[in-house]
C-alpha cells in the first residue's frame, strides 16, 4: 500500500519509542497538498472532517494493521479538523487530533526553568485546562530529560502508552502534549520509557489533585472555580506587625483530631472547619498548624512522606474543599499554617524516585541521596530544576490556598550533609565541611521570595541544632526564616517536669537556661506531636505524682510556657489532658471531657488563652530582652522562679511567680517594682481548674519593703504546683 511515511517511522510510532511524535502524526504540508497521520489501535475506521466545512470528509487509509492511518489530501493547505472514529466494537466518536496543535510552552518558560528561576513553573508544567484555537482541553507537561519516551495515559485512552505519546521540547528535558476535550476530574499518569527499555507509570509531580490512596494517579483540576471571601483578612495580614502580635498555634492532625461514624471515617475539610474554628476561638488560639496535607500515600507517615507537592490530600475532600477550610478560618480571624516537607521524599515507585529512569530529583550517590533512618531520599538541591520545583511548591501553597505560612520540617537534616550518618556514609562539600551549601542556598532563596511575594506570611523552621541566624534576614547572613522552634527549651522543660518535685531543685537550670539564648532567634515554644508518640507518653502521663498532681503540673507547665518569651505551639489532646499517646488512626479522646479534671483543664486553657490574647505584656515584646526581667531565678532550694513580662509601654507589665513543688508557701515575699495593688489575674490552683484553691483572695497590696533587688514587695501565699499572674492597678 502506498504511503508517505517510512516503515521505520511507522514502527517507532507503533512501538512508542518516538521522541517527537508530532513530526509524524497530525497534519503536515507536502508539495502536493497535506498528509494527515493517526495512530489508534482501537479504530477500525477513521475519517477526517474539516471543522469549517463539515461536508469535506476524507476517509483515512489504514496502512498498518496495528492502527496506523494516513490520508493524502491534494491541493489543500493545513486546516483544522476533527477525527471521526469507528471502533472495532462499533462505537463512534468525534474528537480533535492532539497532534494537530503547535507547542504551547515558550522558550522563555523552558529557559527559566532550566535556570532554576521560574518560580511559577507549576503554572506551566503539570496538567492545565487551556483553550487553544478555540478548543478546550488539557495541556500536559512534564520534566523527564533522560526518558526515551513519555506518554499521557488514563481512562480516556485505555491506559495505553502508545496512544498519546508526548513531544520532546529539546534540550530543556520537558515533554508536552495538548489533548482536546479533557477537563476537570480526569485521572491520568505519565508512562515513561527509560533509556534502558524499562516502562513504568508515574504520578505527575506538579499535579493539582490526586486520587485517594491506595490509588496513585493524578487528577486534572481547575483552580479558577473557587471564589474567595477573605480579602479583608489578606489585606490586614499584609500590613500587620507580625512578631509583635499574639501567636498561639494549635497543631492539628486532620485525620485524628475528630472523626465521625464512631471513629471509622474522616471528617472532610468542610465538615471539620466550623468545629475546629469554634474550638480554636474558645481556647484562644490565633493559628492552626496542620500536619502535612500535601498528598501522601501512607497514613502512618502522618503526611511527612509527600508525593503531591502541589496537591492537598484527597482524604478530606477536593482542592476547593481545602480552600473553603482556609477561607472559613480567615473569616473567623484565625490563621492557617501548614507543614511543608522539602527535606526528603519517599521511595514509592509511582513518585519522584528515579522519575525518568535516572536519579532526577535525588542524587545518584546514595551517600548524598538517602536518609537510611527514614527510608527516604534526599532532594538534589543543587540541580536548578529541583530547587525550582521546591521553591515553586512553597510559593504555590500561599498563592493558591492563601495559607499564612509554612512550618518547614526537618531543616537540620537539610543543613548538614552528615545528619544521622556515620563516617563513610556522607560526602563533604567542596570546602571539606559538613554543611549542605546547596540546601542552604535553597532555604535562603525560598524565604526571601516568600516574604517578598506574601508580606505578613511566616516561615517557621524545625531546626534542632545551634545553627546561627536561622530566623535572621538573609541580608544579615541568616537563613531568612520568620521564626524557629526552640527545641532546647522543649527538651529542658519536659525533662524538668518529668522529675519528682523533691528532685527538681537539682535541675533548676533546666528552667532558667533558655533565657540565656531566648532572644538570639525569634523562637516558637513547641510542644508538638513528636513529644506524645513513639513511647514518649502523653503530656499528662509525663507528669509525676498522683492524678491531682499530674493535672496541677500540667497547668503549671502551660502557665510557665505562656509566660515564657516566645510564641506558643501546642498539639491536639494536650490541652484536655489526654492519658494515652497520640494515635494517627483514631480520634482524640474527647470523651474524657465528661470527667471533671479534664473539663476543668480545658476551661483553664481557655482562660489562659483569653488572658494571653488580652495582655500585651505576654506578646508585644515577646522576642526582645526588653520584654522580660527576672525577679528571682536562683531559688533552686524551693524550686520557685519569678519574672516580669513587659509590653512596649513599660508601665504595662505582668508579674509571674511559679512554685514547682506540691508545698504551699505561706508568707512568700516577692519583690516588685512599684507600690500598688496587684490583682491576681490567674491562679492555676483555683478550684474552678481542679486546684486546691490556695491563693490571695484575688489581690494583694504592695509594701515599701525592698526585696529581690526591687524597691517594693508583696507578701503572698504561693499555691502548690502552681503559677500566679499579677497585674498592677491604679
Amino acid at each position: 500500500m502506498k504511503t508517505f511515511t517510512s516503515r521505520p517511522q511507522i514502527e517507532r510510532i507503533k512501538n512508542a519509542v518516538h521522541h517527537d511524535p508530532h513530526s509524524i502524526l497530525g497534519i503536515h504540508q507536502i508539495k502536493t497538498g497535506v498528509v494527515i497521520r493517526v495512530f489508534d489501535p482501537e479504530a477500525a475506521e477513521i475519517a477526517v472532517i474539516d471543522i469549517h466545512d463539515p461536508e469535506r470528509r476524507y476517509q483515512m487509509e489504514k496502512i498498518d494493521e496495528e492502527g496506523f492511518f494516513e490520508a493524502l489530501i491534494p491541493g489543500r493547505k493545513v486546516f483544522a479538523y476533527d477525527l471521526h472514529n469507528v471502533s472495532y466494537k462499533g462505537a463512534r466518536s468525534m474528537r480533535r487530533d492532539p497532534y494537530s496543535f503547535m507547542p504551547l510552552l515558550g522558550d522563555l518558560d523552558l529557559h527559566l526553568f532550566n535556570e532554576g528561576t521560574h518560580y511559577e513553573i507549576h503554572k506551566r508544567l503539570g496538567a492545565h485546562i487551556v483553550e487553544v484555537d478555540g478548543v478546550t482541553g488539557v495541556r500536559f507537561s512534564v520534566w523527564a530529560p533522560n526518558a526515551m519516551r513519555v506518554s499521557v495515559v488514563g481512562a480516556f485512552n485505555e491506559w495505553d502508552g502508545r496512544r498519546n505519546p508526548m513531544r520532546s521540547l529539546g534540550k530543556a528535558g520537558v515533554w508536552e502534549l495538548f489533548i482536546p476535550g479533557l477537563t476537570t476530574g480526569e485521572v491520568y499518569k505519565y508512562e515513561i520509557k527509560a533509556q534502558n527499555g524499562d516502562v513504568f507509570d508515574k504520578a505527575d509531580p506538579f499535579a493539582y489533585a490526586s486520587e485517594l490512596r491506595p490509588r496513585t494517579a493524578s487528577e486534572v483540576w481547575d483552580h479558577s472555580s473557587y471564589s474567595w471571601d477573605d480579602a479583608e483578612w489578606m489585606e490586614e495580614r499584609r500590613h500587620g506587625e507580625l512578631l509583635d502580635r499574639p501567636f498561639a498555634i494549635y497543631e492539628v492532625h486532620l485525620g485524628s483530631w475528630s472523626r465521625k461514624n464512631d471513629g471509622a471515617d474522616w471528617l472532610t475539610y468542610r465538615e471539620v472547619a466550623p468545629m475546629l474554628v469554634e474550638y480554636c476561638k474558645r481556647q484562644g488560639y490565633t493559628h492552626v498548624q496542620l500536619m502535612p496535607v500535601s498528598e501522601f500515600p501512607y497514613d502512618g507517615s502522618w503526611g511527612y512522606q509527600v508525593t503531591g507537592y502541589f496537591s492537598p490530600t484527597s482524604r478530606f475532600g477536593t482542592p476547593d474543599d481545602f480552600k473553603y477550610f482556609v477561607d472559613f478560618f480567615h473569616n473567623n480571624g484565625i490563621g492557617v499554617l501548614m507543614d511543608w516537607v522539602p527535606a526528603h521524599f519517599p521511595k514509592d515507585s509511582f513518585g519522584l524516585r528515579r522519575f525518568d529512569g535516572t536519579a532526577l530529583y535525588e542524587h545518584e550517590d546514595w551517600r548524598k541521596g538517602e536518609h537510611k533512618d527514614w527510608g527516604t531520599l534526599i532532594f538534589n538541591y543543587g540541580r536548578p530544576e529541583v530547587a525550582n520545583f521546591l521553591i515553586s511548591s512553597a510559593l504555590f501553597w500561599l498563592e493558591y490556598y492563601h495559607l499564612d505560612g509554612l512550618r518547614v520540617d526537618a531543616v537540620a537534616s537539610m543543613l548538614y550533609l552528615d545528619y544521622s550518618k556515620e563516617d563513610g556514609e556522607w560526602v563533604a562539600n567542596e570546602f571539606g565541611g559538613n554543611e549542605n551549601l546547596e540546601a542552604i542556598e535553597l532555604l535562603k532563596r525560598m524565604n526571601t521570595l516568600l516574604h517578598e511575594k506574601f508580606p505578613g506570611a511566616v516561615t517557621i523552621a524545625e531546626e534542632s541544632t545551634a545553627w546561627p541566624g536561622v530566623s535572621r534576614p538573609t541580608y544579615l547572613g541568616g537563613l531568612g526564616f520568620t521564626m524557629k522552634w526552640n527545641m532546647g527549651w522543649m527538651h529542658d522543660t519536659l525533662e524538668y517536669f518529668s522529675k519528682d518535685p523533691v528532685h527538681r531543685k537539682f535541675h533548676h537550670n533546666n528552667l532558667t537556661f533558655a533565657l540565656l539564648y531566648a532572644f538570639h532567634e525569634n523562637f516558637v515554644l513547641p510542644i508538638s506531636h513528636d513529644e506524645v508518640v513513639h513511647g514518649k507518653n502523653s503530656l499528662l502521663s509525663k507528669m509525676p505524682g498522683d492524678t491531682w498532681q499530674k493535672f496541677a503540673n500540667l497547668r503549671l507547665l502551660f502557665t510557665y510556657m505562656y509566660g515564657h518569651p516566645g510564641k506558643k505551639l501546642l498539639f491536639q489532646g494536650c490541652d484536655t489532658g489526654q492519658w494515652t499517646e497520640w494515635d494517627y488512626d483514631k480520634s482524640a479522646d474527647w470523651d474524657l471531657l465528661k470527667y471533671a479534671p479534664h473539663a476543668r483543664l480545658q476551661k483553664f486553657m481557655a482562660d489562659l488563652g483569653s488572658l494571653y490574647l488580652n495582655e500585651k505584656a505576654m506578646w508585644e515584646n515577646d522576642l526582645t530582652h526588653e520584654g522580660f526581667e527576672w525577679i528571682d531565678c536562683n531559688d533552686s532550694d524551693d524550686s520557685i522562679i519569678s519574672f516580669i513580662r513587659k509590653a512596649k509601654d513599660q508601665s504595662d507589665y505582668l508579674v509571674f511567680v511559679s512554685n514547682f513543688t506540691p508545698i504551699v508557701r505561706q508568707n512568700y515575699r516577692l519583690g516588685i517594682p512599684e507600690s500598688r495593688l496587684y490583682t491576681e489575674l490567674l491562679n492555676s490552683d483555683s478550684e474552678i481548674y481542679y486546684g486546691s484553691n490556695a491563693g490571695n483572695n484575688g489581690a494583694v497590696q504592695a509594701e515599701n519593703i525592698p526585696h529581690h533587688g526591687k524597691p517594693n514587695s508583696i507578701n503572698i501565699t504561693l499555691p502548690p504546683l502552681a503559677t500566679l499572674i499579677f497585674k498592677p492597678q491604679g
